[in-house]
């Protein structure tokens, strides 16, 4: 089933630098991390949908790529499932094994092999994330000020080694690491984030941006956008549900799973999430790398709630636009 992606007209008169700015943000493609069709942390809820029917779906729906998800081909069989769909592969995915002595022995074997399958399928960012970790996962929401457990020094070093060597290889290969932080991990916190960042090659290891996670982990996704700046080279865009988020903090919810369950993450602008804000940050800049929309679970069937994020993720950009002409 063939499907042009749906691009997001825009017009600009005048030719302001803000308009400018604001216009640039449509050359950045919307995908989608198909977590909401089949949830990879949590295996019994609804049965998994086939993932040609998930391709099927996010061509319908507009989207212009694709994370890899549950069942997805690899290789070229990806390759060429994508693009008769008109779809390209976004990002690959790699959770890294990290205890507080830092990454595992085999996480720098998992990350080459995701990078790997980043490759042969065409793809454009590795995305690196700590896998949930026991000790943080039940303190996702408030590990910063919960005295939970912490990366020691040594791991630090260790997790800064591995994206170090990992962002080297990509770059030669023609593509990017972007790490992602990530609630019921040792990297969920703005101060851990920005240790991390700290301690590695800004050439070799950018920022994919989960402005979820951000929110979750205590931080404001938009100050952090200006902050940043073009170290974010990747966006995960994912509105939270404060009333759930509330729940977390205060210990009514025991953790990051369970916030799942209770649908934490949200349809694009229908939670706490500055959406309009996040989005002129990075027309601020202007930001021309993907913009993911994900949302991990959702109490309507999965096609609407992905629909309703892409109308509204493109609403916004073309309402930034007028706004700023």
């Amino acid at each position: 089933m063939a499907s042009a992606a749906v691009a997001v007209e825009v017009r600009v008169p005048g030719g302001s630098a803000g308009s400018l700015a604001a216009a640039s943000l449509a050359a950045a493609p919307i995908g989608i991390v198909p977590i909401v069709w089949n949830n990879a942390d949590l295996s019994d809820l609804p049965p998994p949908i086939p993932a040609d029917i998930v391709l099927d779906e996010i061509a319908r729906l507009g989207y212009a790529g694709t994370q890899t998800g549950i069942g997805y081909p690899s290789g070229p069989t990806l390759a060429e499932a994508l693009e008769r769909r008109g779809l390209r592969l976004a990002e690959v995915y790699a959770a890294l094994p990290c205890t507080a002595d830092g990454p595992g022995d085999d996480a720098l074997l998992i990350g080459r092999g995701k990078l790997r399958e980043l490759r042969a399928a065409g793809g454009d960012v590795l995305v690196a994330a700590l896998a949930l970790s026991p000790g943080r996962i039940e303190l996702a929401g408030r590990a910063a000020n919960a005295g939970g457990p912490a990366l020691r020094r040594d791991g630090w070093h260790r997790l800064a080694e591995i994206l170090d060597t990992l962002g080297g290889e990509a770059t030669d290969a023609g593509c990017r690491v972007a790490f992602h932080q990530h609630a019921g991990t040792f990297v969920e916190s703005p101060a851990e984030l920005d240790h991390l960042l700290d301690a590695t090659n800004p050439v070799r290891v950018g920022i994919c941006l989960d402005v979820g996670h951000y929110l979750v982990g205590g931080g404001d996704p938009v100050t952090a956008l200006h902050r940043y700046g073009s170290r974010v080279t990747h966006v995960h865009l994912k509105d939270v549900s404060g009333a759930v988020l509330a729940d977390m903090r205060a210990g009514r919810i025991g953790g990051f799973l369970d916030a799942l369950r209770a649908r934490i993450f949200t349809e694009a602008g229908s939670g706490m999430l500055d959406l309009p804000g996040v989005l002129a940050a990075l027309a601020s800049r202007r930001y021309d790398g993907w913009i993911m929309s994900e949302q991990d679970t959702t109490w309507n069937p999965p096609s609407e709630s992905a629909a309703i994020s892409r109308r509204v993720i493109a609403y916004s950009i073309r309402q930034l636009i007028a706004d700023s002409s």
